[in-house]
């Protein structure tokens, strides 16, 4: 399998008044073509540090970061915009939609800075991303329309619309109940089977039962990098909770 992402001794360190934070501690993996892979850990493991250097949002102060083979590191911001655009797909914890915007021009948005892609064709792929999510009837609803868990899944077409490497997602249940959690969970997992890459960060340990692997941070560390032989079923904890209402 390909290898998406690959850390060599990533270390981030920021200066708060006269001390040294030093948020990542060199830490080293990598990421293959179509892996599930949950990153957990408490408030201060190093979790968001990391999530915004693999985002190409942050820099690292030392080490090195590959995405889909190209080094990171000493790139220029608008270098890592590009690549940003091109190859990650992002999904966050507040789901970040323009409000009374429709779905669909919320999903063409990545695509308004790809000059190859016409304006039928970013409608076209807008449409094919949202039925993806299951969202084919709320085409033309705006955000203030659509329940916490609809604009959910909006943020995941759109991360989907540019046929990304991989999926970031940062705390993407995080502002969900519990139902709806398990219905992202159910997507993500459907995503996964169909060849897409993820990455899943969390302070919640009960979802790292849900992908293929788990990485937990700890001040900064990796303290264990797992795989999960036993995938739970995301589809099998709502077919139980319907009976149980």
């Amino acid at each position: 399998m390909a290898e998406i992402i690959r850390t060599v001794g990533l270390k981030r360190e920021f200066i708060v008044g006269d001390e040294v934070v030093r948020a990542l501690r060199g830490l080293s993996f990598s990421i293959d073509s179509g892996e599930f892979v949950t990153i957990v850990g408490s408030s201060g493991s190093g979790k968001s540090t990391l999530l915004n250097i693999l985002g190409c949002l942050d820099v690292p102060t030392a080490g090195e970061y590959y995405l889909d083979g190209v080094s990171v590191r000493n790139m220029g911001k608008n270098d890592r915009a590009t690549l940003r655009n091109r190859k990650i797909g992002f999904i966050f914890q507040n789901y970040n939609l323009l409000p009374k915007t429709t779905s669909v021009e919320n999903v063409e948005l990545p695509l308004m800075y790809n000059r190859d892609v016409s304006a039928s064709e970013r409608r076209r792929r807008a449409i094919e991303a949202l039925t993806a999510v299951g969202l084919e009837d709320r085409l033309m609803h705006k955000s203030n329309q659509l329940s916490g868990g609809q604009q959910q899944r909006v943020a995941i077409a759109r991360a989907l619309v540019n046929d990304p490497v991989i999926i970031l997602a940062d705390e993407a249940t995080g502002n969900l109940d519990s139902k709806k959690s398990y219905e992202v969970l159910a997507l993500f997992q459907k995503l996964h089977r169909a060849g897409k890459t993820i990455l899943f960060v969390t302070h919640n340990p009960d979802l790292e039962q849900f992908s293929s692997r788990t990485i937990t941070l700890r001040d900064g560390r990796i303290i264990s990098d797992v795989r999960n032989d036993n995938i739970q079923s995301a589809d099998e904890v709502l077919a139980n909770w319907k009976e149980e209402d």
